[in-house]
């Protein structure tokens, strides 16, 4: 296996526990968990994939379905140990999205995308996954919620994954302070209920 893999199977364990979670407190069966979980951890990267035009590495590398796996045993044994379920939801999904969005903007610029196009591609993949999760268990997905910050993160991200990859210092370091930055400002929006401007402007009466 391929070192430069790993972050892209970090982040779909991440996502698949989020789904898990997300599936245990629907009430979902083991089965749904892990269909949930692998709906969220994979659904980001297979849509990235077909975007760039390659066969989806969940469908030509069996070891990205070791992670889903994973992740609906572990919530299946912790579930009921874990006192704040959404609490857990968001930080696992916060990791997932932190490195779905460097490792998608950083797959596209390696197949030739411009700066831009990757970066949109870096996002998309990162959020992809949540977005799939929350309509499929009938719930308002995250990314239209307005009353919380979720993709912003996400584009911070991949624009820093893009400048760091272009000025050639990208490496291990400057990947994880990205993801941290993006982790972190995912938490804190989450936490102190920081939300962007709605669409339209209400007028008071």
């Amino acid at each position: 296996m391929s070192i430069e893999i790993l972050p892209d199977l970090l982040g779909v364990f991440f996502f698949a526990v989020s789904g898990s979670l997300l599936a245990g407190r629907k009430g979902f069966d083991l089965i749904g968990s892990l269909l949930l979980g692998s709906l969220v951890g994979l659904g980001g990267g297979v849509a990235r994939d077909l975007i760039i035009g390659q066969i989806p590495a969940a469908f030509s590398n069996p070891v990205y379905l070791l992670p889903p796996v994973l992740a609906a045993l572990l919530v299946f044994w912790l579930y009921n140990s874990v006192e704040k379920i959404g609490r857990w939801l968001t930080v696992f999904d916060a990791a997932g999205l932190a490195l779905f969005c460097i490792t998608g903007t950083v797959k596209a610029l390696n197949f030739g995308f411009n700066p831009v196009a990757s970066v949109l591609l870096g996002v998309t993949s990162a959020v992809g996954g949540g977005l799939l999760r929350d309509v499929v268990a009938n719930q308002v997905p995250q990314l239209f919620n307005s009353h919380d910050i979720y993709a912003i993160p996400a584009i911070l991200g991949a624009t820093l994954a893009a400048f760091a990859w272009t000025g050639r210092w990208l490496n291990v370091g400057t990947g994880i302070a990205i993801a941290v930055v993006v982790f972190t400002f995912r938490i804190a929006a989450w936490h102190f209920r920081w939300h962007a401007p709605l669409a339209v402007r209400k007028n008071k009466l």
